[in-house]
């Protein structure tokens, strides 16, 4: 079943993910937590984040690279994500706007497996 996805804004929400469990793939890492009872977010959310950072490149590949990263996780988290759980891709250099998109996908799917487990 089809979950809901809101989108991180706020750095502590980021910073929080960092300190959480990280599954590094070829093309993205990915930073995964479970959300407190006592946080003010809906425990039915799905909420992920993106960044990258300049290593990936100029404004341009970054933006090309965050792109890639949301259309990955608009096709695998809703259906294989956790409501109640904090996710962040972040982008690598070379690698996020390289690799083709069915395996980021495919990659995705194990990271969210190996978390999960």
């Amino acid at each position: 079943m089809p979950h809901n996805i809101e989108t991180l804004a706020k750095r502590p929400d980021f910073l929080r993910a960092a300190r959480a469990g990280r599954a590094p793939m070829p093309g993205f890492l990915l930073q995964a937590r479970k959300r407190r009872a006592d946080e003010p977010a809906a425990p039915e959310l799905i909420r992920v984040g993106y960044t990258c950072s300049k290593k990936v490149g100029n404004a341009v590949a970054r933006n090309r690279a965050k792109r890639r990263l949301r259309e990955i996780a608009r096709a695998v988290l809703p259906l294989e994500g956790h409501p109640g759980w904090d996710y962040v891709l972040i982008g690598r250099a070379g690698a996020t706007a390289d690799l083709p998109m069915d395996r980021m996908q495919a990659d995705l799917s194990r990271a969210l497996r190996k978390l999960h487990a």
